[in-house]
């Protein structure tokens, strides 16, 4: 028996095998961006009359209504979120800053990490109702820094 064939059937194969351009990162396309999101930044402020400022980006597309970024915030084991302001939002697909300000009850937070939740929501007309949609949520832990 005759390992020939078998030996010219590897080096076939290895051959071929190198034949086939290697595909690099470099030649992977970058991912599209997601059309709606929001993000939240790493880290907020909370000024000693208890203000707390957040801030982030959201992208939104597709809106019939008025459309809002929302955010809450919560700290340590409690499941209490308090409502952080909420600013007007633009749905034309382009990525833009959000930031809000509200004052939750005194004594409620403080300097430190805290759980904060930005949504993407839109009032949509349906009939004479306004109905929400979302458009998008993050759920992030931030750092309330003391201004």
């Amino acid at each position: 028996m005759s390992l020939r064939p078998a030996l010219t059937a590897a080096v076939g194969a290895a051959l071929l095998l190198l034949a086939v351009p290697a595909a690099s990162a470099a030649d992977d396309p970058v991912p599209a961006p997601a059309a709606e999101a929001v993000t939240v930044d790493p880290a907020g402020s909370i000024a000693a009359d208890g203000t707390v400022t957040l801030s982030g980006t959201y992208r939104c597309v597709d809106s019939t209504g008025p459309v809002f970024v929302a955010s809450s915030i919560g700290q340590g084991s409690s499941t209490v979120r308090y409502g952080v302001g909420g600013s007007r939002a633009v749905c034309d697909g382009v990525e833009h800053r959000w930031v809000n300000t509200g004052k939750p009850m005194p004594g409620s937070l403080k300097a430190g990490t805290a759980r904060v939740e930005a949504t993407v929501l839109e009032l949509r007309p349906q009939g004479l109702l306004l109905l929400p949609k979302f458009h998008a949520a993050q759920q992030q832990d931030v750092t309330l820094v003391q201004r």
